[in-house]
């Protein structure tokens, strides 16, 4: 997974854009359980208030599913709706890649806050 902070030359300053993983986002939505790929964008913009497009939410799924973090739940009669609303879930690998990226991000965030504290105690 990986982090890219925008910077608006322009302005000379970081942008108010939010900074965002797909992966990320995708993983987190479905924590709370299996999800259609629809359900996802609308959790990942309640939780994160990120928008994921259709190109970059299915991009997203097939690189999750290819490295076995999700997987899709398999129905033994789908209906023609259901197959088109292919819902996903984790993968207990997911489920591990998971907790550890989040807990990667709870120790960044500590340091990146300490730092902070530092610098302007100084």
């Amino acid at each position: 997974m990986y982090y890219v902070w925008r910077y608006n030359a322009k302005r000379n300053k970081m942008s108010n854009e939010k900074s965002s993983d797909p992966g990320l986002l995708i993983l987190t939505s479905l924590a709370a359980g299996a999800r259609h790929g629809y359900a996802i964008m609308e959790d990942v913009e309640q939780l994160a208030g990120v928008r994921l497009g259709p190109g970059t939410l299915y991009g997203a799924l097939a690189r999750l599913e290819e490295r076995g973090w999700i997987e899709p739940v398999v129905d033994s009669d789908p209906s023609p709706t259901q197959q088109r609303r292919r819902p996903y879930r984790l993968t207990e690998r997911g489920n591990t890649a998971l907790r550890e990226e989040l807990e990667r991000l709870i120790q960044l965030t500590r340091i990146g806050l300490g730092r902070l504290a530092e610098a302007s105690a100084t």
